[in-house]
């Protein structure tokens, strides 16, 4: 088991599954993540190859297995990450962020509740992926004034 899958288990923020999902653009990315931590809860969902396929398809597969999981993550990457994140955010019971730095990252979970992690795969190399990853998993919600506002949505 790795260190960040003990911490986060230590700490009472591990996820029950990471679900991840990637299109053509973000499958390298994807399959780097999940070499880089293959002790962490993965649940991959594809794509698996550079070849041409719509990301929504994806993005739906990680929606469709959060539903019943809400102690679930969802990780998705495409180029630029915000056609994942669009299409995430049509589903109600999701919160899903873009982050391109750890400082988003931290933001999006303290005061956002974001349960799924969107990611520009064009636009962060991997140790920015897996720094930006770690911070997501490791920040817990603040709740309070937040809490109020993340309901509204």
């Amino acid at each position: 088991m790795s260190s960040l899958f003990k911490n986060l288990a230590a700490s009472g923020l591990a996820p029950s599954k990471i679900y991840i999902g990637a299109d053509h653009a973000g499958f390298a990315l994807k399959d780097e993540l999940i070499r880089a931590e293959p002790d962490l809860p993965w649940r991959d969902f594809g794509t698996n190859s550079d070849a041409s396929v719509d990301y929504p398809d994806f993005a739906n597969r990680v929606a469709e297995s959060m539903k019943n999981d809400p102690k679930s993550i969802g990780v998705l990457l495409c180029g630029s990450g915000q056609g994942m994140a669009m299409r995430a955010n049509r589903f109600p019971f999701l919160r899903a962020a873009l982050c391109w730095s750890r400082e988003i990252a931290h933001l999006s979970r303290a005061h956002n509740n974001a349960n799924v992690l969107c990611l520009p795969s064009r636009f962060v190399d991997t140790k920015a992926a897996l720094e930006i990853l770690i911070e997501f998993l490791n920040t817990p919600f603040e709740g309070g004034r937040h809490e109020r506002r993340v309901n509204k949505l």
